[in-house]
């Protein structure tokens, strides 16, 4: 899977570019956001505005992927679609995760 990464100041924002993130997917995506935040900024918002379907495997991918960021870094979510938030807030996901609307939300504002 290839996912779009796009760096700001401390932030890298990683987009997924798929509709779906589940079990035919989940290995590759967990390897895809390994080699996506390695050395990378300590917050990275998972871009998910493209994702219209995530099963159990592709929740399951996306905690894995926060948890082996280790400690001391942030992954947040970015753009849930209708389905997917559902998905986050009946597994109470949505309290585990910083959700921003769209993944220009956490981007710093210039001054002026």
């Amino acid at each position: 899977m290839k996912l779009e990464l796009s760096d700001h100041d401390t932030l890298r924002i990683v987009t997924v570019p798929e509709a779906r993130i589940d079990a035919a997917v989940a290995l590759r995506f967990k390897e895809a956001m390994r080699m996506a935040t390695e050395g990378g900024p300590d917050h990275v918002v998972l871009d998910l505005g493209q994702v219209r379907f995530v099963d159990s495997s592709g929740l399951g991918a996306i905690v894995a992927a926060m948890k082996q960021m280790g400690a001391g870094r942030r992954l947040d979510l970015a753009g849930l679609t209708p389905d997917v938030a559902k998905v986050f807030r009946l597994t109470r996901m949505d309290t585990v995760f910083v959700i921003h609307a769209d993944a220009a939300a956490p981007l710093p504002r210039a001054a002026g």
